[in-house]
C-alpha cells in the first residue's frame, strides 16, 4: 500500500507558531501576575509531596489513555482497527500541532495524515477526528450554560460581562458550521471544487493534478458524508465507548487544577472547580491564538483569583498548563522529530 504523501509542513512556519505560542503564553502569565496576583511568585514544595505527585501522575495517565481510546473507539465504530501503538503516537502529535497552530486546526490535519498511513481512507479519517471533536463539544457546550447560570463563582464576573455577546455570536457560527458538516456535507463540495478550479486558473496546479484532485475531493467528501451514518449504525458498544471515553477524558482534564489546589491546602469543591474549567475551556475554543496561549492563562487567572492566594495563582496556572499541555507538546515534538528523521533517511 502506498503511503500518503507527507504534508509539506514548513519548518519555519512551525518554529514561528511555536515562538508565538511561547510569547503569548508568557504574556498571559505576565498579565495574571501583574493584574491578578498580588504577591511575588514562589514555589511551594507541597506540590511535590508524594500524594500530590502520585495522584497527578495517575490522573495524567488516565488523561492520555482516554484521549487515545476515544479516537480508537470512534474508528472501531466506523469499522476500522488501528494499532494502539499508532493511536498513542497520535495523542501527542495532536497535542503538539493543536497548540502551535491557530484555532487548534493543525492537530486534526496531522492525525488525518497519520491515520492514512495506517490504512484509513481520507474521508473516514477526517470523519473520525471530526466526530471525536464534536463529542467533546457536545459535553462542553451543554454544560457551559448550566454552570454560567448556577455557579456562584461566575456571577458578576467582569470578564464574562464584556465578552458575552461575542461568545453568543461565535456559538451560533460554531454550531451552524457543524450542522452543515453533519447534515449537509454535500454543500461543502461546490466551495471545495471552486477552490481547486481557482488554483488551476491561476496555474498553481497542473490541469492533470486539477482533474485528479477534483475526483479525489468529491470521492472523499462523499465518504465523509456517509461515514457519520456508518458511525451511528456501527457497533453500538464502540459508539457507547467513544462517548464514555470522551467523558472520562474531559473529567480527567478538568480535575487537574482541583488536585493542585487541594494539594496546596485550599478548600474548593470538585464541582466548583469543574464548572470553572468547563467555562474556561469553552472560551478557549474560540481563541484565535495557537493553543489558546495567553487567553487560557488569563481566563484561568481571572476565574481562580478569588480562590487562590496571590503567590499561588501563577504557580497553579503554570502547573495546570504544564501537565495538560506543555508535557504532551514536548513528547509530541520528540515523536515528530523522530518521524522526520526517518523520512529523511528513506
Amino acid at each position: 500500500m502506498a503511503h500518503p504523501q507527507q504534508p509539506s509542513t514548513s519548518g519555519r512556519r512551525l518554529l514561528l507558531f511555536t515562538a508565538l505560542f511561547l510569547l503569548l503564553t508568557g504574556a498571559g502569565l505576565w498579565v495574571v501576575h501583574q493584574q491578578l496576583a498580588s504577591q511575588d511568585v514562589s514555589f511551594d514544595g507541597r506540590l511535590l509531596t508524594p500524594w500530590t505527585v502520585a495522584t497527578v501522575g495517575a490522573l495524567l495517565l488516565l488523561y492520555f489513555t482516554c484521549d487515545g481510546l476515544r479516537l480508537y473507539a470512534t474508528l472501531r465504530a466506523l469499522g476500522y482497527r488501528v494499532r494502539l501503538r499508532a493511536i498513542a503516537r497520535l495523542v501527542f502529535i495532536n497535542i503538539f500541532f493543536s497548540n502551535v497552530t491557530p484555532m487548534a486546526t493543525g492537530g486534526g490535519f496531522a492525525q488525518i495524515w497519520y491515520l492514512q498511513r495506517e490504512g484509513v481512507p481520507l474521508g473516514f479519517a477526517t470523519a473520525a477526528t471530526t466526530i471525536r471533536t464534536i463529542l467533546a463539544i457536545v459535553f462542553i457546550f451543554s454544560l457551559t450554560p448550566i454552570f454560567l447560570v448556577t455557579l456562584p463563582a461566575l456571577q458578576g464576573q467582569p470578564l464574562l460581562g464584556r465578552i458575552s455577546w461575542v461568545l453568543a455570536v461565535l456559538i451560533v457560527l460554531y454550531l451552524a458550521f457543524f450542522a452543515v458538516v453533519l447534515f449537509r456535507t454535500r454543500w461543502l463540495i461546490p466551495p471545495l471544487s471552486g477552490l481547486l478550479s481557482m488554483l488551476d486558473h491561476w496555474n498553481l496546479i497542473s490541469p492533470q493534478r486539477h482533474r485528479r484532485w477534483q475526483f479525489k475531493a468529491r470521492r472523499e467528501m462523499m465518504r465523509f458524508a456517509r461515514s457519520f451514518g456508518y458511525y451511528l449504525k456501527g457497533d453500538h458498544r464502540w459508539v457507547l465507548l467513544s462517548v464514555v471515553f470522551t467523558a472520562l477524558f474531559l473529567v480527567s482534564l478538568f480535575s487537574f487544577p482541583w488536585l493542585l489546589i487541594t494539594g496546596l491546602g485550599y478548600d474548593i469543591s470538585w464541582l466548583n472547580n469543574l464548572g470553572l474549567l468547563v467555562v474556561t475551556t469553552f472560551i478557549m475554543y474560540f481563541s484565535p491564538t495557537p493553543g489558546a496561549s495567553g487567553i487560557s492563562e488569563g481566563v484561568f487567572g481571572s476565574f481562580f483569583r478569588d480562590i487562590l492566594g496571590g503567590s499561588h495563582l501563577v504557580l497553579v496556572t503554570v502547573a495546570w498548563r504544564g501537565v495538560t499541555i506543555y508535557l504532551g507538546m514536548l513528547i509530541g515534538l520528540i515523536l515528530l522529530q523522530r518521524d522526520l528523521a526517518r523520512s529523511r533517511k528513506r
